[in-house]
């Protein structure tokens, strides 16, 4: 509705917003939204906050400042269970002979002729990567793969605390 509002006024060209197999409230109605009206659509954090890069270990530590740590998704149970998903995850980017990275970007431009993204990349080495398999696109089978191990019923833990999901304006799923 936000979007639908502001292109009234005036024509947005981009929306950007989170999106990847761990968050998908964009699939509610923004991606519609944006291909509706001819929005480009921007997805940052297409690697799942870090989840889906392999770079993760079961006891992960998070630095001083790291925001993730805060964050339910990433505390205990829950980091835990969202571990389980990504060990399953990363036997499917092997499969495709790309990095869970790769798979994750994929992924995302797969979903739709009007998504770009833009991966955070902490390193020269990160960006060498994203860039390595630009133009590879996952066939249905690993879409449809990946769409049924990582999604909004199987992730474990809040995107943010209820104070931060309270200040965004983004739509949520039901509860089931």
């Amino acid at each position: 509705d936000t979007l639908r509002r502001a292109h009234a006024v005036h024509p947005c060209a981009a929306m950007q917003t989170e999106y990847s197999p761990m968050t998908r409230q964009a699939e509610i109605g923004v991606l519609d939204a944006c291909k509706e009206l001819g929005v480009t659509f921007v997805a940052f954090s297409p690697v799942g906050r870090g989840f889906l890069t392999g770079g993760f270990k079961a006891d992960q530590i998070w630095g001083k400042g790291d925001l993730r740590g805060h964050w339910p998704r990433f505390q205990e149970p829950n980091f835990s269970a969202n571990m389980k998903l990504v060990a399953d995850y990363d036997a499917i980017a092997a499969a495709a002979g790309v990095t869970p990275s790769q798979l994750a970007m994929g992924w995302v431009l797969a979903k739709g002729d009007h998504i770009v993204t833009i991966p955070g990349s902490q390193n020269i080495a990160h960006v060498e990567e994203n860039i390595a398999r630009w133009d590879w696109v996952p066939d249905a089978a690993t879409i449809a793969r990946v769409d049924a191990l990582i999604n909004q019923d199987t992730v474990a833990g809040a995107r943010y605390t209820p104070g931060m999901q309270a200040a965004i304006d983004t739509e949520e799923f039901a509860d089931a």
